[in-house]
């Protein structure tokens, strides 16, 4: 069976040879080389060796329910009619992506919070401008991000010291970064949704910059998310097609990811994970459908022979990845935070940028339901 990947973990993973290690924890850091070019140190990846998990318990999270439950459709506590000269809303295209400004997220109320889930729900993508996040420290930031869900833990990404609960993107300073990661392949598009390898998958989903490419205007540029609409990618399909997908049910692994982990000279703390989710998604909320094709984890759907399976899959992963009607770039300002529903979009990274400059960003991740499918919510 085919397993489309293209899926580079460079920036989240230990690089033997070129990172340290603490003589006496054996904690694997950032080199002090690296170090002194980064702007908030505090939030730079440490890879724990003696950091053990055990493997997630089948139910942990069975109770969930999403905070979109007990938004006001209105949407008043988020953006307040009485306050609407203080911020503004643009949407980035028609169906997907919105960037608000004069919001600040650190300050919002739980009812906003709420709101704030059903926005993300409906519009997918929220590019917040301006944003103090990241100055509110890591105690603050974990406490924010618990409000949507417990927080996932990520089997070998680089988390700050004692912080787990965060993953960390970090592209160090290094002309020859760009060269090392394109040497093998024409793009780095890697199109998925985040650790869809666990039962219980992504919810509301926020992405901080910390330091960022700039040009030679001082202006931040490259590194851009990408996101496509899987929703309106399943609502394109044909009728008989959507009926043939009906019921379908796919294998997300995290075996391949744990191996470049290791290949890396990094940790897992956790043993790899696989599960098996629907093929087409009900959003808990919305209850719109959406696709889930998120082929950095997906190894082959079940049931189907591997070449029905890699036909099927491509097809969908071609639709939602290529398809530039279905989406959209967010970029990086400083202060930006981005905010996105896993279950309703995916998005890949992109490395344009051959300056060297550091980029260096962290994402909560808050947990969510059980993958609901286009056959159990008949059922339900």
């Amino acid at each position: 069976m085919a397993h489309i990947s293209g899926y580079s973990n460079l920036d989240i993973h230990y690089r033997k040879g070129q990172d340290s290690v603490d003589p006496k924890t054996g904690v694997l850091t950032i080199g002090e080389k690296d170090r002194q070019y980064v702007d908030y140190p505090e939030w730079l990846p440490t890879w724990d060796p003696n950091e053990k998990y055990e493997p997630y318990p089948e139910d942990y999270n069975e109770n969930f329910v999403d905070k979109g439950h007990f938004a006001d459709p209105d949407f008043k506590s988020l953006f307040p009619p009485s306050d609407k000269d203080s911020f503004k809303l643009k949407k980035i295209s028609p169906k997907l992506g919105t960037e608000v400004r004069g919001v600040q997220l650190s300050q919002l109320s739980d009812q906003a919070k709420n709101d704030l889930a059903l926005f993300v729900a409906q519009r997918g993508v929220v590019v917040f401008r301006d944003q103090d996040l990241k100055d509110k420290g890591l105690e603050f930031n974990k406490k924010f991000g618990e409000y949507f869900g417990p927080l996932h833990v990520h089997p070998s990404s680089g988390a700050p010291a004692n912080y787990p609960q965060f993953h960390i993107t970090y592209r160090r300073k290094d002309p020859n970064e760009y060269n090392i990661v394109h040497a093998k392949t024409l793009s780095t598009k890697g199109w998925h949704s985040d650790v869809t390898f666990e039962k219980y998958t992504p919810s509301t989903t926020f992405f901080a910059v910390l330091q960022a490419p700039t040009d030679e205007y001082g202006n931040t540029s490259g590194g851009d998310t990408l996101f496509s609409d899987a929703e309106e990618a399943y609502n394109r399909l044909s009728p008989t097609f959507k009926k043939m997908i009906k019921g379908l049910k796919a294998v997300h692994s995290s075996v391949e990811q744990a191996s470049q982990s290791r290949q890396a000279g990094g940790i897992e703390r956790r043993p790899p994970s696989t599960n098996v989710h629907p093929l087409v998604r009900v959003h808990p909320v919305t209850r719109k459908k959406s696709l889930f094709v998120s082929r950095a984890f997906i190894q082959h759907i079940e049931g189907l022979k591997n070449e029905e399976s890699d036909a099927i899959l491509k097809l969908l992963s071609d639709h939602v990845n290529n398809s530039v009607d279905l989406q959209i770039r967010a970029n990086y300002e400083p202060g930006t935070v981005v905010v996105w529903d896993n279950r309703r979009v995916l998005h890949s990274a992109s490395f344009d940028w051959d300056s060297g400059d550091v980029r260096h960003c962290y994402r909560i991740t808050p947990m969510a339901e059980l993958p609901i499918g286009d056959d159990d919510e008949e059922e339900n």
